[in-house]
């Protein structure tokens, strides 16, 4: 492991890559092995985190690989700006929101992280520092979108950020009855700038995808002052209580993931308009559980994300239907609508539908379950995410990104020695 606290000192350390070849790590919030390198060098960029803001003709933020979104969010919310797309925890990095391209609550109307990305300084693997962007090098530029780290190292980039009026959302939420209602009432996400439905896993026949949705905007200041908010900027992402310490095993089985889901569906309103949210409650309600992970106890868990095509809601009803048959104990599981995907060959969003959900690993059959239904995504047009992936089948992977070997052209232009390497790339075979 080598820890760079400067980005000249980053930019030295990469070439001397070891036979097991280097990548680059941020906070590790991939969930899976993108950022690990058995045998081989791991370069951890979060002391690499300065940035700066300009305030011109519009708001631009050139920050370096290891800054990460809660920095940023400190900073940018009280003066007025927000990060162009955040992920479900604020605790990613720069760097790492571009190697896995990361999407959020407004990919329908926003795209996706670099999307919105200017330019950037890419380490190749052999040493070169080169600036690229949507219109310098584009085939690298969009190989390295969502790219896994495996095209070059990021030492820095610039990307255009939103003004907000306040640091609080007007939220709507809808209770929906069934999997059908909540795909209807999404249908009219054009209208929020976010959106995001918490489903029911647990949930059978005539209630099967009963959901949860939240949609809302940032308010203006007017809003914020007029609904009692003193200081309508204020910014706060405090960890208000934390997971025990231990948990013991098997806490969270049928008994328990069905008595949370029905009370996290009945508490909430049928419908309710104009709800005030803080940032942190609409955007990133994880990160105010210090140490959530735990409460999977010593197991652990995975995530698994898929994206089927609009027009496949067959699929994604079989799929919501075999997890829930399988009593597939996951109390987060996240629908979201896709807007149109990018460039990039290995960007993971597609205009589509796309839901993401924890699983314990003590599920019986897991392996085989996620296997079939992997088989549906691809059956159905779809895809996994790479940046949450632990256990796709390699035989997969070009059904799935069927531009993969473009991206495997633009890898061999730029690193044919095959220096940057990880555990995801030697398990996929990429």
């Amino acid at each position: 492991m080598r820890r760079p606290t400067s980005a000249t000192e980053l930019t030295r350390a990469l070439p001397n890559a070891n036979p097991r070849g280097l990548i680059a790590r941020g906070l590790g919030r991939s969930y899976g092995d993108a950022a690990q390198n058995a045998g081989g060098t791991v370069v951890e960029t979060t002391d690499v985190d300065a940035f700066t803001v300009d305030r011109d003709d519009e708001i631009l933020v050139t920050a370096e690989a290891g800054a990460s979104i809660d920095r940023l969010l400190r900073a940018l919310v009280p003066q007025g700006a927000f990060v162009p797309v955040t992920p479900g925890t604020r605790y990613v990095t720069v760097g790492g929101a571009i190697a896995a391209d990361i999407h959020g609550k407004n990919h329908h109307v926003k795209g996706s992280f670099c999307d919105h990305v200017r330019s950037m300084r890419l380490q190749l693997p052999h040493g070169d520092v080169v600036a690229i962007g949507p219109d310098a090098d584009p085939e690298l530029f969009w190989a390295t979108a969502g790219g896994m780290g495996l095209t070059g190292t990021v030492v820095d980039a610039t990307f255009a950020c939103p003004p907000i009026g306040s640091s609080r959302l007007l939220v709507d939420t809808d209770r929906a009855a069934d999997l059908d209602e909540v795909l209807e009432l999404m249908e009219g996400d054009h209208a929020y700038d976010y959106s995001v439905a918490w489903i029911d896993l647990m949930a059978r026949g005539r209630s099967l995808g009963r959901s949860v949705l939240t949609r809302g905007r940032f308010a203006t200041h007017a809003e914020a002052v007029a609904d009692g908010i003193a200081t309508p900027l204020d910014y706060a992402a405090d960890v208000l209580v934390g997971a025990p310490p231990f948990v013991p095993r098997g806490l969270l089985n049928r008994l328990t993931v069905a008595a949370f889901n029905e009370l996290w569906f009945r508490k909430a309103p049928a419908r309710r308009r104009d709800e005030l949210q803080t940032i942190p409650a609409f955007f990133h309600p994880l990160d105010m559980v210090g140490g959530w992970n735990r409460i999977y106890g010593p197991g652990g868990f995975l995530q698994w994300q898929f994206v089927v095509p609009f027009g496949a809601e067959e699929a994604l009803r079989h799929i919501v239907a075999s997890l829930s048959a399988e009593h597939c104990t996951s109390f987060l599981a996240v629908l979201k609508r896709f807007g149109p995907g990018n460039p990039g060959p290995l960007s993971f969003p597609m205009e589509g539908w796309t839901l993401a959900l924890d699983i314990p690993t003590g599920l019986s059959g897991l392996a085989a379950l996620l296997d079939r239904l992997d088989d549906r995504v691809v059956e159905a047009g779809g895809r996994v995410y790479l940046a949450k992936d632990s256990r796709l089948r390699p035989d997969r992977l070009a059904e799935m990104y069927p531009r993969l070997d473009e991206w495997r052209a633009v890898r061999e232009r730029v690193d044919p020695d095959r220096r940057l390497r990880s555990d995801l790339a030697r398990r996929l075979g990429l």
